[in-house]
């Protein structure tokens, strides 16, 4: 990073503004990042972690730009101390998160065929079959129910070993690894042991997959591994961040179902209107802060000038998709939940390249639990007062610990 910065009229640029990680209760939105939206389109934050500071984009036109922009590129970050929520910072090589172009396309090419909208298509039946077999359970057992531990974890986590190819016998100890992997609870020994433990047993699966036919990820990486198109490494750390992306679907459809669970004109018109939940999920899926803080740094690989502004070349460089999310500018009146918004342009997996992977699989997921839990759910309620559902403390990833229900 450059020890001086100026704007191009030679102006001091704008104050670092130290950004602590908040625990925040139910779905409020950061108020750190409410002021940083309020003060500029581009501000300076120095994170918990790390060393330094960085420039945070916070508006949806300028998230769009840099996220497609090759002047700010990833495949530094993993070289850079650069400021950060997480204490727990170690990429390994053939991660998809920090590569630019070409490697990108080149490690994505691997893994495409699981994620393809046909893949998706193929796999609802399952996924709907696994769902049911859950609900079923529940359903059995009676009101009330934790529906967090009964449905909104496993759920995703058998789907996504299916699709990545996890045996029956392992995921309960590969989901304990990545749960542990995105909290910052643990601390940095806890998350390094953690993925220490994951990366082996992805090594040692990836190995043994070389001549499987089958069209799960670990399958396909160990059969491009064998064909010479990318390294062992690569395919190890391509396969992690796929493995640990599950748990996303967890806490963003408990903030889903959190919302239809306390503002009944909400669940009143998901149950009226089925044929219009895809749209309605878009909103929802636009409001939601999904994520403490922000993700993953961008290096400035020229001097660029932005709203007169200079990010000099070596700058880290963050954008929020959550305030993104919510540009007065994209989205009028952007605090309110319009489940009738049209267009609606929202960010929520991402931009770009580094456009989610797994957005298909995300979405056929979120769509099948909320269809479920309210069509074969009459009533579905919270069992407790909204003040004592408990929310994960000490996490990238934000959602509810527990959900007692009642139907």
């Amino acid at each position: 990073m450059t020890q001086e910065t100026r704007t191009r009229a030679g102006q001091t640029p704008p104050p670092v503004r130290d950004w602590p990680a908040l625990d925040l209760d139910g779905t409020d939105f950061d108020p750190v990042l409410a002021e940083l939206m309020r003060e500029g389109p581009l501000t300076r934050i120095r994170l918990p972690h790390g060393e330094g500071w960085a420039w945070l984009a916070t508006r949806h036109e300028d998230v769009k730009l840099i996220t497609n922009d090759p002047r700010f590129g990833r495949a530094e970050v993993p070289g850079r101390q650069v400021t950060r929520m997480a204490p727990h910072f170690k990429p390994r090589p053939g991660s998809l998160a920090f590569a630019d172009q070409p490697d990108h396309n080149r490690l994505r090419r691997t893994v495409a065929g699981a994620f393809t909208a046909g893949a998706v298509r193929r796999l609802r039946p399952r996924a709907r079959e696994i769902l049911d077999g859950l609900v079923d359970g529940m359903v059995r057992d009676g009101p009330p129910a934790e529906l967090v531990e009964r449905v909104l974890e496993p759920f995703p986590l058998t789907v996504v070993s299916e699709v990545m190819g996890v045996p029956a016998a392992d995921r309960e100890r590969v989901h304990s690894w990545t749960r542990e992997i995105i909290s910052t609870s643990g601390g940095v020994a806890g998350a390094e042991r953690a993925k220490n433990s994951l990366y082996g047993w992805i090594t040692e699966t990836v190995r043994a997959r070389a001549g499987d036919p089958r069209q799960d990820v670990y399958s396909l990486l160990g059969a491009a591994v064998a064909r010479g198109e990318v390294a062992e490494e690569e395919a190890i750390g391509l396969a992690g961040p796929l493995q640990i992306g599950g748990e996303a679907v967890t806490h963003n459809s408990g903030q889903l179902l959190y919302l239809l669970l306390t503002r009944p004109e909400l669940m009143a018109r998901m149950r009226e209107r089925p044929a219009d939940r895809g749209p309605a999920l878009d909103e929802l899926l636009r409001w939601i802060p999904h994520r403490s803080s922000v993700g993953l740094a961008r290096i400035a690989r020229e001097d660029v000038d932005l709203h007169g502004v200079r990010i000099s070349a070596g700058d880290p460089v963050y954008v929020s998709y959550l305030a993104a999310n919510r540009d007065p500018a994209v989205f009028p009146d952007p605090d309110r939940i319009d489940l009738d918004r049209d267009p609606n342009p929202h960010l929520s997996f991402g931009n770009g390249p580094h456009y989610c992977t797994g957005t298909l699989l995300a979405r056929m997921q979120t769509e099948l639990l909320v269809d479920t839990l309210l069509d074969r759910l009459p009533g579905l309620r919270l069992a407790v007062g909204p003040e004592q559902v408990a929310w994960r403390r000490r996490t990238m990833i934000r959602g509810p610990r527990t959900l007692p229900c009642a139907w």
